[in-house]
């Protein structure tokens, strides 16, 4: 066992991202019980509606699963109360102060983790009694961070300012990125866009196919004046960059973007019109897999990269 298998008592150091639009109990519970660590995504469901997947997710798995919060979310003082109450045991934080609810949450029997795009956050959420952070490079979907710290370059410096367990997250969807990002000083790794394209992820089956078909260079990180957002390049995308040649004010953008845009894309399967979030790692995604199969050939990836390391003798 090493730091991440014995923090969460799962078999595999692969913790399933909590997507928006994408994760939820079907999702969460296949990864668990597949031996990683599956996370409802609670930052597209309304408060009765994660309590919902919640007990869904208990039902389907005898194994550990976690809640992914955005503290930016209007209601978290309900979504905590409900991870409290329907006695969810892992918790990972993101989008806010990790000071806000580490304390609470530790008071309450939870392990808290914390999502970071720097050495500098990671220290901060380090300092405020998390148990481990999650640090995510720009190559990763959906929102991201603002320095466009890259995961090569990210790990190992956030690697030498913290003393807790660190997962990686951002480009990671095989064996061997695993391997690399682990050699780098990670414990584990956080994987995105490879469930959002898996059977049991609740995104539509016309995200799902767009995923397979993105191909290198596909994805552009944009929007940064509201929140930095990785989207494939469709008609809404190409909507923003046309606004853009006009130096738009953070007002033009907000318009152009309305509401609902990620459900209409992800959830609803609008390829020209919604927002389509992922990560570049999407260009080597072919496939859509039971979330056990992705999980079983990343293990065995991993394991014939290792034995492979020792070819390279210098």
């Amino acid at each position: 066992m090493n730091k991440i298998t014995n923090l969460f008592n799962i078999k595999y150091p692969i913790i399933q991202g909590g997507m928006i639009w994408n994760s939820g109990y079907k999702l969460a519970s296949a990864v668990s019980n597949a031996g990683g660590l599956g996370l409802i995504g609670a930052g597209s469901m309304y408060p009765e509606v994660l309590r919902e997947h919640i007990q869904k997710c208990h039902k389907a798995t005898n194994n550990p699963f976690g809640v992914n919060v955005p503290m930016l979310y209007p209601n978290v003082e309900e979504i905590m109360k409900i991870i409290i109450d329907e006695g969810v045991k892992i918790v990972f934080t993101s989008a806010g102060n990790p000071k806000t609810w580490t304390p609470f949450l530790k008071e309450n029997g939870i392990t808290v983790v914390h999502v970071v795009s720097s050495s500098v956050f990671a220290l901060k959420a380090q300092d405020a009694g998390v148990d481990a952070v999650v640090a995510e490079g720009f190559e990763a979907g959906g929102h991201n961070g603002r320095e466009e710290t890259t995961t090569l370059t990210l790990i190992p410096m956030v690697k030498e300012k913290i003393s807790i367990p660190l997962i990686a997250a951002g480009g990671i969807a095989t064996g061997r990125g695993m391997l690399a990002a682990m050699v780098l000083g990670a414990d584990g790794v956080q994987v995105g866009s490879r469930f959002a394209a898996s059977v049991e992820s609740s995104a539509h089956e016309n995200f799902k196919k767009t995923i397979i078909e993105v191909q290198e260079g596909g994805t552009q990180l944009t929007l940064k004046e509201l929140a930095p957002v990785r989207l494939i390049k469709n008609k809404f995308y190409q909507d923003v960059q046309q606004l853009y040649e006009k130096c738009p004010t953070k007002e033009d953008l907000i318009a152009l973007l309305g509401r609902a845009r990620a459900k209409r894309g992800m959830f609803e399967g609008d390829l020209k019109e919604g927002e389509l979030e992922i990560g570049q790692i999407a260009g080597l995604i072919k496939d859509v897999l039971p979330a056990k199969e992705i999980i079983d050939k990343m293990i065995a990836e991993f394991e014939q990269a290792k034995s492979e390391v020792v070819l390279f003798d210098f």
